[in-house]
């Protein structure tokens, strides 16, 4: 029973881990690129963006082929530092966890892409922004507070993906047949949730009129 509690500890401490290593990561790349590119650095999210009319298709594509390879490339710097660690967790590569369905790890994927995508609709709306100046200071925190929550929820079902970029990076460099079996999901949700929080933000809560306090 001890050794039962033990290791259940371990694995609970270990998603938090991971959950804030990634949601501090996007916080700081967020808030370092915002200047740059618009913290483009998730192919859902710019898919999400362009489909709002954000971003141009020319610019989209070019955003997302860079995210693409610069996944492959962190990636291959990933194994090339610790190759033993490396092969022991599977490449880091997304795949659905034993127990759960495919259509699971679709839904996570989807729900998880939503609830991201629309943290970053909310956070960079132009209306809320007018009326609220600290909003854009403070953009990329909520971000990354949302990768964060996402992959304490998702990490059991499908290791998080929500960003096909990092899936696509870990699935080349490692290679397995078995990282590319469940691969397609890892595109299919997060563009079907970035697609739902678009319309989601464009059409039902733009439609809605801010309402100005006295």
């Amino acid at each position: 029973m001890g050794v039962s509690k033990s290791k259940s500890r371990c694995a609970t401490v270990g998603i938090q881990g991971i959950a804030w290593s990634f949601g501090g990561m996007i916080f700081a790349l967020v808030y370092c690129t915002a200047g740059i590119s618009g913290g483009h650095i998730n192919p859902a999210v710019t898919f999400g963006l362009f489909l709002a009319r954000k971003l141009s298709l020319t610019r989209a594509i070019f955003y997302m082929v860079m995210q693409c390879l610069g996944a492959i490339c962190g990636t291959g710097v990933v194994k090339g530092y610790g190759k033993m660690l490396y092969e022991s967790q599977g490449g880091g590569a997304n795949v659905v966890a034993p127990g759960y369905t495919k259509g699971d790890g679709l839904g996570a994927e989807i729900v998880g892409t939503f609830v991201l995508v629309y943290t970053v609709f909310s956070a960079t709306d132009a209306k809320r922004n007018a009326r609220d100046s600290h909003v854009p200071i403070l953009a990329p925190l909520p971000i990354g507070f949302a990768v964060f929550l996402v992959h304490l929820a998702t990490i059991p079902i499908t290791g998080t993906g929500i960003n096909p970029a990092r899936s696509l990076g870990a699935a080349i460099i490692y290679n397995k047949d078995h990282a590319w079996d469940d691969h397609w999901i890892f595109w299919v949700g997060p563009f079907i949730g970035a697609a739902l929080a678009a319309f989601y933000h464009q059409i039902v809560i733009r439609a809605i009129p801010f309402k100005s306090s006295s």
